[in-house]
This record gives C-alpha cells, sequence and structure tokens, in this order.
C-alpha cells in the first residue's frame, strides 16, 4: 500500500535545521480569511499616498532643483533625469504591487466556497474526463512519487494520471539507470496500491444499487455506507502511518495529502453517524453520489509515457516540448515502427473501441480527454483540486476561460533560512496573482493548472522537423513558457484566472546554488514576450474589447519588472548621485509597499521583519536576475532557444556559479566605500542607503550562502576555469534491428537528403543497407 516507502539511508540524509529556519510546520488555510473593512481601506490609502508621494517629489525636488540651477550644468540634469526614471520605475513597481494585492483582497472578501454537495450533484453523472500530466527529468523517486500520489487521489471521474519521463532512455551511468527503473516503476506500484480500495468501493456501490433496486429503504442502506467510509478512512491512515517522514515536505504529504483526505471523509462520516443516531438518513440519491464519491477517489488510472525513445517526438530539451510531444498523440492510436535505427510513431486508423494501450501488435492508444492538468513532479495537490477548477470551468460564466489554478504556495517547516525566505517570497507571490485575477491580468503559473485541451488546439502551431510534424501548444521559445502561452491564449480570445484557495504547494530550493538556477530561468524570457503583449493589444483594440489599462500595466511590470529593478538598483548601488535629489517624499512614497508586505508576509504566518530579510535576499540575487535579463538581450538579437535549466530536487547542497557568489561581496565592499566617502561629503542620505545595503547584503550573504559555501564556489569556480575537464570517452552505438526496404524511413530520406556529405555510400555495402539499398 506504502509502494515506495524511504529507505533509513535516505532519512539520514534529512537537512540540518539551522538558526532562524522556520518552526511551523502546519499550512495555511485552504480558504484565505476574509480581510476587514478597514485592511480594505488601508490598503486603497496606501496606493493613494504612493502616487501623491511620487508627484510631490516630481515637483517639489527635480522640477524645483532644476528650475533653481540653471546653470548646474549638463552633468547635473543628467543625474536628475536619471534618478528620476530610476526611482519613478521602482515606486511603479511598488503601485503594481499595491494594486494587485488590493485586488487580492477584494476577491477574498468577495469569495464564497462552493458547498460539498453542489459539488456531489455537479459530477453525479459527468462524463468529461481529465488527464493529470507529471512532467519529470531526473528527479528523485521520492519527489515524483509523493506528486503521483497526491494527483491519483483526486476524486474526479475518468482520471488518468501519465508521467511523462524525459530522461535518456538508454543511461549508460549504473547509478542514472538505477533511478530511472525505480522512477518508471512509481505508476505500477500507486495502480497496484490503488486496486484494492478501488475493487472494495466498487463493489459496495454495486450492491447498494442492487439494493436499491429492490426497494430497500434509505435506513437499510445506511450503515452499509457508514462503513464503507469508515473503511476507506481507515486505509488511508493505515497508508500514512506507513510513510517515513525525514523532512518538511514528507510531513505535508502525510498531514496534508493523506490525512487531510481521510479527516474529510471522517466528516462525512460523522454526518452519516449522526443521521444513525437520530433514526434518519440521506435520500438514496444522496446515499448514491457518496458511494460515487469514494469509487473516484481510487479509480485513477496510472501510467507512463517517455518521448525520447521515439525519433517522430520533439527531441527538445525543456518541459514545453515533453508536455506538447503527449497531447499531440492525445485521442489517436498509433503504431510503433522501428525504421532503420530509429523507432517512429506512425498514425494507425484502429477503431477506438478495439485499440488498446498497449497491445502484442505494437498499438500505442491514447486516450483524450476534455480536460489536462500539468503538473510538476515536485508539486502536491490538495484533494480537492480538480472537482473545485473544473466546476469553476463548467460553470457558464467561465466558458471561455482556458486555464485556471491556484498559484502554489509554498511548504512550512523550512529547515534552512534560504528556503524559508525564499517560500515568503512564493507565499507573497500566491497574493499577487490571486490579485491579478481581478483585473484580468493573470499569468499561467506552470507549476499546476487546469486546461481545456480545446484551447491549446486553438493556439496550436505544425512545423516539420526532421520529416516529422511538430505540434507546439506551449511555446518552448523561451524557459517561461507558460508565460508566453498565457499571451497567446488571450490573443486567441481565450482568459485566464487563478482560484481565490491554496490547493497547491511546490517545492522551494533549499540551498543558494539550486535557487540560482531557478530564478536564473524565471528572470529570462520576459522582455522577449513584450511584443506579443503589444500585438494582442492592437488586436482587442481592432475587436473594440480593448485592453485595461491597469490589465496592461499588471502585465507590463510582471514580465520587464525584473529587468528595470535590477539594473535601477545597480545604478543606486554604483553611481554617487547628487544629495540635492535626495528627499524624504522618496521614502515616503516607499514606507506603504513595505508597510503592506510586512503584513501580507505576517498573514502568510512569516515575520513582518522579513521584509528587511527580503531586501538582503534580493540583493544576494542581483547577480542572478541580471544574467537572467542579460539572457533575454542576447537572445532577442541570436534568435537561439535557452535550454531549460533544471532546478535541483537533492538533498545534498548544489554549487553555485562563482560569479554569482562573488557579486555580493562585491556589493558589500563598494556599499561600505560608499559609506566612507559619503560620510567625507556629509551626504547623510546616501551615507543611510549605503549602510543599509552593506549590512543587509553581509547578513545575506552569511545567512543564505554561507561563507564557507561560498569560499567553496568561488574555489570550484576558479578550478574549473584554470583546468579543462578530459571529455568522456564516447559510447558505443546502440544495435538496432537492420533496415529492409519495408521498414526504411523513406519519408525522412527524402525529405533530409544525404546529410552523410563527406562519405561515400557507393563504397560501402554495410552503409548501403542500412538505408535499404541492395
Amino acid at each position: 500500500m506504502g509502494a515506495g516507502k524511504h529507505t533509513t539511508a535516505q532519512a539520514t540524509e534529512s537537512r540540518r535545521r539551522q538558526w532562524g529556519s522556520e518552526k511551523r510546520s502546519e499550512p495555511l488555510s485552504i480558504v484565505h480569511p476574509t480581510p476587514s473593512k478597514a485592511k480594505l481601506a488601508w490598503g486603497r490609502v496606501a496606493i493613494v499616498v504612493t502616487v501623491l508621494s511620487w508627484v510631490a517629489y516630481v515637483i517639489t525636488t527635480i522640477l524645483r532643483q532644476l528650475a533653481n540651477n540653471p546653470g548646474a550644468g549638463f552633468r547635473f540634469q543628467f543625474e536628475a533625469v536619471l534618478y528620476l526614471i530610476v526611482v519613478t520605475f521602482l515606486t511603479f513597481s511598488a503601485l503594481m504591487y499595491l494594486t494587485a494585492r488590493q485586488g487580492a483582497l477584494n476577491r477574498f472578501a468577495a469569495h464564497q466556497r462552493v458547498p460539498r454537495g453542489e459539488l456531489d450533484r455537479h459530477f453525479r453523472e459527468h462524463t468529461e474526463g481529465i488527464t493529470v500530466l507529471v512532467p519529470s527529468y531526473a528527479e528523485e523517486p521520492a519527489v515524483v512519487r509523493a506528486t503521483l500520489w497526491s494527483a491519483a487521489l483526486q476524486e474526479f471521474p475518468q482520471l488518468r494520471v501519465v508521467l511523462l519521463i524525459d530522461d535518456n532512455p538508454h543511461p549508460a551511468d549504473p547509478a542514472v539507470r538505477e533511478r530511472l527503473d525505480a522512477t518508471r516503476a512509481l505508476s505500477g506500484q500507486i495502480a497496484t496500491a490503488l486496486a484494492e480500495p478501488a475493487a472494495h468501493t466498487r463493489r459496495e456501490l454495486q450492491a447498494f444499487r442492487s439494493a436499491r433496486a429492490q426497494d430497500a429503504s434509505p435506513e437499510a442502506l445506511l450503515p452499509a455506507l457508514i462503513a464503507t467510509y469508515r473503511w476507506s478512512a481507515e486505509w488511508l491512515d493505515s497508508m500514512a502511518a506507513n510513510e517515513a517522514v525525514t523532512d518538511h515536505v514528507e510531513e505535508f504529504f502525510v498531514d496534508s495529502v493523506l490525512m487531510g483526505l481521510s479527516r474529510e471523509l471522517r466528516l462525512t462520516l460523522l454526518a452519516l453517524e449522526a443521521a444513525a443516531a437520530q433514526h434518519s438518513a440521506p435520500d438514496l440519491e444522496r446515499m448514491e453520489e457518496l458511494h460515487l464519491r469514494l469509487v473516484r477517489i481510487f479509480s485513477a488510472q496510472m501510467d507512463n509515457f517517455e518521448r525520447k525513445r521515439y525519433a517522430s517526438l520533439s527531441q527538445e530539451a525543456n518541459k514545453a516540448m515533453n508536455l506538447n510531444s503527449y497531447i499531440s498523440l492525445m485521442g489517436k492510436t498509433w503504431r510503433q515502427e522501428q525504421r532503420g535505427d530509429a523507432l517512429v510513431l506512425v498514425e494507425q486508423a484502429t477503431p477506438q473501441a478495439e485499440a488498446t494501450e498497449h497491445s502484442s501488435d505494437n498499438l500505442l492508444h491514447v486516450p483524450d480527454s476534455t480536460y489536462l492538468l500539468t503538473l510538476d513532479a515536485d508539486s502536491l495537490l490538495l484533494r480537492d483540486y480538480c472537482l473545485r477548477l473544473v466546476y469553476f470551468l463548467e460553470s457558464e460564466e467561465n466558458s471561455r476561460i482556458a486555464v485556471t489554478q491556484t498559484p502554489y504556495s509554498s511548504f512550512r517547516g523550512a529547515p534552512t533560512r534560504i528556503e524559508r525566505i525564499a517560500g515568503a517570497t512564493t507565499d507573497i507571490q500566491h497574493i499577487l496573482h490571486q490579485g491579478m485575477t481581478q483585473y484580468n491580468a493573470t499569468f499561467w503559473v506552470g507549476a499546476n493548472a487546469v486546461i481545456r485541451k480545446r484551447a491549446l488546439q486553438d493556439i496550436a502551431q505544425v512545423n516539420t522537423v526532421g520529416g516529422y510534424e511538430i505540434y507546439t501548444y506551449i511555446q518552448d521559445r523561451t524557459v517561461i513558457e507558460d508565460t508566453e502561452s498565457s499571451i497567446d491564449l488571450g490573443t486567441h480570445g481565450w482568459g485566464l484566472s487563478n482560484y481565490p484557495e491554496r490547493l497547491s504547494y511546490s517545492a522551494t530550493p533549499p540551498d543558494f546554488g539550486s535557487l540560482v538556477v531557478q530564478r536564473r530561468r524565471w528572470a529570462n524570457g520576459g522582455l522577449l514576450i513584450m511584443p506579443k503583449l503589444w500585438t494582442q493589444a492592437r488586436e482587442r483594440r481592432r475587436e473594440r474589447r480593448p485592453m485595461g489599462l491597469r490589465e496592461v500595466l499588471l502585465r507590463v511590470n510582471y514580465m520587464s519588472s525584473i529587468a528595470w529593478a535590477s539594473f535601477g538598483l545597480v545604478f543606486l548601488l554604483a553611481y554617487p548621485y547628487d544629495s540635492r535629489l535626495l528627499s524624504p517624499l522618496i521614502f515616503a512614497a516607499a514606507i506603504p509597499y513595505f508597510l503592506c508586505m510586512g503584513s501580507d508576509l505576517r498573514d502568510c504566518g512569516h515575520r513582518f521583519g522579513d521584509i528587511f530579510r527580503i531586501y538582503g535576499f534580493n540583493l544576494v540575487l542581483l547577480p542572478v536576475n541580471l544574467a537572467g535579463v542579460l539572457k533575454s538581450i542576447q537572445q532577442a538579437f541570436t534568435g537561439e532557444k535557452i535550454p531549460f535549466a533544471r532546478t535541483p530536487k537533492v538533498r545534498d547542497r548544489t554549487a553555485a556559479p562563482a560569479l554569482h557568489v562573488l557579486v555580493p561581496y562585491l556589493i558589500v565592499i563598494f556599499s561600505l566605500f560608499t559609506l566612507w566617502r559619503d560620510l567625507q561629503h556629509q551626504n547623510w542620505g546616501n551615507v543611510v542607503f549605503a549602510a543599509i545595503n552593506a549590512t543587509l547584503a553581509a547578513y545575506a550573504i552569511r545567512a543564505y550562502v554561507g561563507i564557507k559555501n561560498s569560499v567553496a564556489d568561488m574555489g570550484l569556480g576558479l578550478i574549473s576555469w584554470l583546468f579543462v575537464a578530459p571529455k568522456p570517452k564516447a559510447q558505443p552505438a546502440p544495435v538496432h534491428p537492420q533496415a529492409t526496404p519495408e521498414t526504411t524511413d523513406w519519408a525522412t530520406i527524402l525529405y533530409q537528403g544525404d546529410r552523410r556529405l563527406n562519405r561515400d555510400l557507393r563504397g560501402s555495402e554495410d552503409r548501403r543497407k542500412r538505408i535499404g539499398i541492395r
């Protein structure tokens, strides 16, 4: 039942808890607390104060200084304009934070949770299926296992969970091969574990229907329903008891996924026992709905798919094409053919009723579904995710919503300081994404989402690569493929929406090295997508359904703020601005932002003082964000795709690039130099700013990177620069069946021509045989 239980060796690798880490392990409430009228009012005040402070600064400082100093020279005028631009962009980002936050508060105040009985009624005769796609590349099997279980236990009719394994299917390294085999076995282990409760609940449903057909009374059928719910809850309790808990993520899986579902079943059990004690019972229709609920919880179909086994599918190294490859196969039957040294899929006109998923004659049938759920391999879903989000999509007013999601939250109880503070920023982002929906500015956040497959078909593109048709639904031009697809869907008249509850959680990088990989990926691509936004805005104006001002501003800020915030911070840190340009009004414009963020952090279970830790956190991430922005600029000129960099999900530490570790030290040194220089000139505003930067950056280095770790990473970077690693030995080519005229991929030959331009095909009989020539 608890397939894939962790070993003792894994338990010993659990991270040691640091001072300043998070002690709280209880997750946040699923439903956001209703904000008070005072909180809503103060949010509006914060927006007004920010705008008025900026306007007052421009009038009383910039314009007054330029008017009072007409002979100050070009340098002062240039500094004044540049400083105003930097301050304006940073203030704009703060204003967008406050705007999105206010939208979130309004949504939380208006949200009414759909009653359980209405969900049961809606899905009683539901026939639309959902396919959960879990893209996985070089993941730890224990991490993937928890994700698959959280998807498999979703209560939904016709639920199918497919693990999309993107590893090299024939690894040479024994350790890698062992991990891949363990990952491949997960779906089968879960299917085996679910067989017992699935059979039990189906038997009980059939017995209920048979008794009902014989006119049994609700009171007579109630004891069997009570026993079935008790048995199901005890099965989940038993599974939870057999799980090893070695870290906060595994604790969440046991307590919130397994025991959370058990507690909800026991709540229903309590109601049924109360009805029995009162000599009453639900009506027969309601009792059948309750039986169906248990059947759906344990009836998930599990499967694996490896696109890299097939030459006819995209081989691009990114998550988007892993998803696209499988989506392109759905609803069809395919014949697996060996053509020379390549295994390809050829569409087969076999009636669906005769096709099986893995039949002996090499036929592969991929079932279709109305909905898709994309789920990262390090994310977990709570029990009602599919049920509530699909109900939302099937409401009449949401018929043009293509994607709905609950932006993920962080796992609580992080054992490291950097994971705790990165989790705090994740929880803040959850609030902002919820608020962006208020203004129709929702962006798809790729960790989890329910998608109408029909909407993806509207934005599909077909290209011919290597003689094969490659379908692209989710764009892979950038590594933030979900952001670009959000714009594509909007261009085709589809909307996106964030469901205002916390129903999904995702892992936060536990060390600086893995955080660098994640945040550098997040910083790359936004600038490249901006032209698509302007195109969409023009088309919507032409169609007389223009984008709202706040929608445009929020989208621009979301895609570009990392660029201007990073360059703006560099200017503020490096350039000695004239003290006459400083004003208390700058701080007045920033104070509402920091006060509101502190309040939001406290509402999310963090500390108000984390606003200072997050500032230091952003200082040490400055080179990471700049690297991502510069990579976007490079990609804009070269047109090359950026490979998807996987965020490591391993228990040991990931080394960070030496330059990314060195720059925070340079920030501290330069801030101290600026502090000394401005003290000499009595430039007190810059003195305070430099002191804050030096202090918080030094704290962030010590808390989030670590002195020993940073020295080790810089040393490793120096060694890597001085020494060139020897090239690995070429692996022997795999043995494939000899090509014959019947198996030769003639379409590829006609399309590609002779790709071995420097070889003489006439001189080798072996080569002639490889292409089917006799």
